[in-house]
């Protein structure tokens, strides 16, 4: 990822993971708990792709395996928002234009509620956790999906737009001639078009400036 997706990436993850290990966690709601760092991965994903979206929710989930109070397996929790930030990375338009509708974000909020509730139980059931047994699975899917529901109009539009935001501000890079054709591909201008295109152009201008003086000279040999 670049520098700026990944400092802004940090910060949220960071932000969300404090909101939620001091606040929301004390809650003592019934059920699940609002999962703030599940929506923040979801926001990211959404915007920026698949491989960051799998990337980003591999660092939140191993930074709340490994802050206070975590009871479980080191790498848990990691695994679960990978695939929960791949998949939610998928529904990202592959021309890259933002979400006219707020279905589609609604939707991945209830199916990665749902599908990250059922993985994590999945993965505890591997390694011998059933806590989720205690508590009762049905009951921490309903209320999963409905906290995660009333916090992420509140929160993914905002993520959401943050990273657009930082994403249109492309860092000014020094690049070399030998790196740029390679580089040409990743980079994009403030407008999005690609560095190829721009060559595009200016070769297609530098042509008629060229036929344009040819013109001239034939003109004044004519004379």
């Amino acid at each position: 990822m670049r520098f700026n997706r990944m400092l802004l990436s940090t910060a949220l993850v960071v932000v969300a993971l404090v909101l939620q290990v001091s606040v929301l966690s004390r809650l003592q709601l019934p059920g699940a708990v609002p999962d703030l760092l599940l929506l923040t991965v979801l926001g990211l994903a959404m915007v920026y792709g698949h491989v960051a979206g799998a990337f980003v929710g591999f660092g939140a989930g191993l930074l709340a395996d490994l802050a206070p109070p975590a009871d479980h397996a080191a790498g848990r929790y990691a695994l679960v928002l990978c695939v929960i930030g791949y998949l939610a990375g998928l529904v990202r338009p592959e021309n890259g234009k933002p979400l006219r509708s707020a279905t589609g974000p609604m939707a991945v909020v209830v199916a990665a509620a749902v599908g990250s509730t059922l993985l994590y139980a999945l993965v505890g059931a591997l390694v011998g956790d059933t806590a989720a047994r205690h508590v009762g699975l049905t009951s921490l899917l309903l209320t999963a999906v409905v906290y995660d529901l009333i916090l992420a109009p509140f929160t993914v539009p905002l993520i959401m737009w943050l990273a657009r935001r930082s994403d249109n501000d492309p860092l000014a890079e020094s690049q070399s001639p030998a790196g740029t054709d390679v580089a040409a591909g990743w980079l994009a201008s403030g407008t999005g078009l690609r560095i190829g295109s721009q060559r595009g152009g200016l070769r297609l201008r530098a042509a008629k400036t060229r036929a344009a003086r040819a013109g001239r000279i034939k003109g004044v040999k004519r004379l």
